[in-house]
């Protein structure tokens, strides 16, 4: 809103409205009213849901301290969707199909997790929204913002064509303006390649995995095999950081350092010099996801504020699977889902350690008649508190993790 007042104030040569035009003001200005509606929202949110006595209900693990975090306020996660979607809603451009696509998902997911959060604490159902309907929320979110992103015009990558120069010559003597000619090599194509990491020709294009068929006759059949992709990674990366949401700051902090890696993609895919220099896919557009990372930045880093041990409120599932789904379709938007492994390798690691857990028990228990254990509890946080690690060393110790597996991330940008 503050973006298209200004846009329109500098037709009268209105002080400082020029800056509003310049995506790293705009971000800047974004972290900084992320934090001040963190900062006064989570205040008031806090008094409110005591006051209502709207508290966690924990469940017996037998770790230490765990008692004490009974009664803390949850459903925190209003706060940090509150502190994206006024920044961003203020200062993005809210005719860019990425930021459409990026507050839908704030906005589905966000409801999605408060039906969880309201049922475990107003109904007194300790299992919340049931397994199958959040995954089917998840799955359906996963279905749009594929489609979308297969079938909506706006989204495209800028590419280098070859040109004929055969006629420039006369191309060049007739009335065409050479910068035309120019800029014929270049032109925006409508495809569905990402990022491979490591690799020097790091582009690959999903109409390879069917490489049998004729794109242009079943191009709904590679379309199809993409929004199985995106559905998926969307799912993973969700539950991901619902799984990771265990311990105090831990489930923001990571997500903080994900989306300023981000952050960094969008900028470097959504900038002509930077894409150029670095050889990278040119995204028209995406430089825009600046903005609403930075407001997430913003988001998440203020969250900790009050959520960094010892708690004073929980994110719940209002906050973990929003933040989650936002990343997840920050990296398929920005063309880098395929290095969420190594940014999100928290998030990764979290959700294996069950997956593990459970086959592990299962197949002693079918071969021995009595099931084992890989880890002393998962997800892998409470493994270490089991072994007697200090909750506040577990989470500095994994954000510090994130931080390496965020440069490497970065580094694929010249690493191949």
């Amino acid at each position: 809103m503050l973006y298209y007042l200004f846009e329109y104030l500098q037709q009268y040569d209105f002080p400082g409205a020029r800056l509003f035009s310049y995506i790293s003001f705009r971000s800047a200005t974004a972290v900084i009213i992320s934090l001040i509606v963190t900062m006064t929202f989570g205040k008031f949110m806090i008094r409110f849901l005591r006051s209502r006595q709207i508290g966690e209900s924990v469940r017996t693990l037998y770790l230490d301290g765990q008692n004490q975090k009974a009664g803390t306020p949850t459903m925190g996660g209003l706060i940090i969707i509150a502190s994206i979607l006024i920044p961003v809603l203020l200062l993005c451009r809210l005719d860019n199909i990425y930021v459409i696509l990026l507050i839908f998902t704030t906005v589905w997911l966000g409801f999605l997790g408060f039906m969880d959060d309201y049922i475990k604490i107003f109904k007194k159902n300790k299992d919340g929204l049931s397994s199958r309907k959040k995954l089917a929320g998840q799955i359906l979110l996963g279905v749009v913002i594929g489609l979308f992103i297969y079938l909506s015009p706006d989204i495209v990558v800028r590419e280098n064509v070859k040109v004929d120069t055969s006629n420039l010559t006369e191309m060049l003597d007739s009335d065409s303006n050479p910068s035309e000619v120019v800029d014929a090599k270049t032109v925006d194509v409508k495809c569905l390649k990402t990022t491979v990491p490591f690799l020097k020709n790091n582009e690959f294009d999903y109409a390879k995995v069917l490489w049998f068929l004729d794109p242009e006759k079943y191009g709904w059949a590679i379309g199809i095999v993409f929004i199985l992709v995106v559905t998926f990674i969307i799912t993973a990366v969700s539950n991901g950081a619902n799984i990771t949401d265990g311990l105090d700051g831990l489930a923001a902090g990571t997500s903080a350092v994900s989306a300023t890696t981000l952050l960094i993609f969008a900028y470097v895919s959504g900038n002509v010099i930077f894409s150029q220099y670095l050889n990278i896919m040119y995204i028209p557009g995406v430089g825009e996801l600046v903005v609403f990372s930075s407001a997430f930045i913003g988001a998440t880093f203020g969250f900790l504020w009050f959520n960094s041990y010892p708690a004073q409120i929980f994110m719940g599932d209002t906050g973990s699977l929003t933040i989650g789904g936002i990343i997840a379709v920050l990296a398929v938007l920005v063309r880098k889902e395929l290095l969420i492994p190594i940014f999100c390798g928290i998030f990764v690691v979290e959700n294996l350690s069950v997956i593990l857990q459970v086959w592990w028990y299962k197949r002693t228990f079918k071969k021995y008649g009595q099931g084992l254990h890989l880890f002393l509890m998962a997800p892998l946080h409470h493994h270490y508190q089991k072994k007697g690690m200090p909750e506040a060393k577990i989470v500095t110790r994994f954000i510090i993790v994130a931080l390496i597996l965020a440069v490497v991330s970065v580094l694929t940008l010249k690493i191949r």
